[in-house]
Parts: C-alpha cells; structure tokens; sequence
C-alpha cells in the first residue's frame, strides 16, 4: 500500500510541468479571446468617448447606438440575407456532390480511379489563376449572379479524400447485401451509405460552412450587384473602402451622427458580421476534431 502510495505520488517537476502547460493555455487562451472581447466592448461605447481611448475591459459610456446605425442601413440585412442562403445552399449542395464522387472513389471496382486520384492531387497544388478563373466565370454567366457562391465550390477534393477515408472503413457486407435485395448503386448510396456517414457528413458540412460564411473574396472579384454582396464582402468595403461615413448618414432620427464614429460603425459591423459563426462554432467543435481523426485512423 505504502509502494502504491508513493507511485501515484507527483514529483516536484511533474507538479510545475502541469502547472506551467496550464499558465500556458490560459495565455494562448487570452490572447485568442481578448481581441474579440475587445471588439465587442468598444463597439458597445459611445463612439467620441471610445477615440480617447483607455477602453480595455468594460464600456466607459454604454450606447447601442452604433448598432441602431449599422441595422439603419439596409445593405447589411440584405447582405446577412445573401450569406444565410448561400451557406445553406452552397453546403448542403457541397455535401451531397463531393460525398457522391467519393463514393464512387471508394470503389476499387471503378475504373481510372488511381488516374482519377492523382489528377486531383495536382489540382489541390496547382491553378489557372485569377484571370483565367475570371474568364471562366465571365463565359459560363456566372458574373454578378447569386451561382458563383454556389456552382464553383459544389466540389473540394480535399474534403473528398475525407469522405473517401471514410467510405472504405464502411462494411462491405452492406453493400453486398443490399444489392442481393436489388438495390442500384445510387439507391445504397442514399439508403445505406449516407445513414452511416452522418459524423463525416456534419464535420464536412462544418469545414464548408466556415467557409461560405467566412469568403468575402468572391463578392468582391465576381459581384458588382450590391444586393448579391455577402456579409464579409459588406464588412470589407466598410474597413477598406471607408463606406462607413455613408452609413452614418443613414442612422435613425434618435441616433445623433456627433455621438457615431466611423470607427464605432466598423466595430460594431465587426461584430454583427462575426458573431452568429463565432456562437454556432464551439457547439460543432467536435465534429472538426472527429473530421480530423477520420483520415488519420481510419485511412
């Protein structure tokens, strides 16, 4: 008892490792979160007060007037509108086609598909480039058209080989049995694969709503219109383009444009734009940690 008590006994330097990794995360920790807390407190202060600055921690002169100008401007609802759809369009219709070519990846019985796999290795090194994607757009009539969040990103041959990954630990015994009962390729691929595939599905679906929720890079080289114009391409042009002083103009008669800063309204777009992904992520956490895994052990 006494040999056993002394076993599970920390030593000296076991107890300032583990204390040190724990001041080490919290550090990391600090340094994630603050700049968003910061954000966030600052945009919540009248803006003259906020530009004499020493706002660290809490709002100095608390005010929800920044925000009554930013909602002031219908741009940014249309623009919250156009991000909604396209993330749920755009991921879905992602999910489905790279989940379908992968399954048929899968298959050892497909011809070419070592040929298959190497081409889009080389794809996921190598590009046309802008000018060449642009023309491409511009022939295919996807220029200022709500398509070019949705046509261009259908497939991500990096989440393919996710999905590949995963496919091949699937039984085969299920396939088999199924096509005993009759069923065609693309019926077990609706019926029996996708059922199993739900972990790999919500950590793709998780991967590519990040993305379609993050991109501003396409509303801004692809879209002129500004009612098609996601939220990120909305934030851009207000840090980028100083649009900001427009949308003072446009703030409601109880919102005083002398206590409304440019700098506020950038804050206060700041948070609008970011805060829903920023709420939704941690509860979908998992699943990016699980989508991690799934190429590494089981592939």
């Amino acid at each position: 008892m006494l040999k056993l008590f002394k076993r599970n006994r920390r030593t000296t330097s076991e107890y300032l490792f583990d204390n040190l990794n724990v001041l080490i995360m919290i550090f990391i920790c600090f340094i994630t979160l603050y700049p968003i807390w910061y954000v966030l407190v600052n945009s919540l202060n009248e803006g003259l007060d906020a530009m004499k600055g020493g706002i660290y921690w809490w709002p100095r002169d608390f005010t929800l007037d920044n925000y009554k100008a930013v909602f002031a401007n219908d741009g940014i609802l249309t623009s919250y509108g156009v991000t909604i759809a396209k993330t749920l369009i755009g991921t879905v219709l992602h999910v489905f086609f790279t989940a379908m070519v992968a399954y048929a990846l899968s298959r050892k019985d497909l011809r070419g598909r070592n040929i298959y796999m190497i081409i889009g290795v080389i794809t996921m090194f190598f590009s046309g480039g802008l000018i060449p994607q642009f023309l491409l757009y511009r022939e295919l009539g996807l220029l200022d058209s709500f398509f070019v969040y949705i046509i261009p990103a259908l497939f991500s041959f990096f989440d393919l080989i996710i999905f590949v990954s995963f496919f091949r630990a699937l039984p085969t015994s299920l396939e088999e049995a199924a096509k005993i009962d009759g069923a065609s390729d693309m019926k077990i691929f609706l019926k029996v694969v996708i059922p199993l595939s739900m972990p790999v599905i919500a950590t793709i679906a998780l991967f590519h709503g990040v993305y379609q929720w993050n991109d501003y890079f396409a509303g801004v080289i692809f879209v002129n219109n500004p009612d098609l114009q996601p939220i990120q391409t909305y934030l851009y042009k207000i840090i980028a383009e100083s649009s900001s002083n427009q949308m003072m103009t446009n703030a409601p008669g109880g919102v005083a444009s002398k206590t409304v800063t440019s700098q506020s309204i950038k804050l206060a777009t700041m948070v609008v734009t970011t805060l829903p992904i920023v709420i939704v992520y941690p509860f979908l956490q998992k699943y990016f940690v699980k989508g991690m895994l799934i190429g590494s052990i089981k592939g």
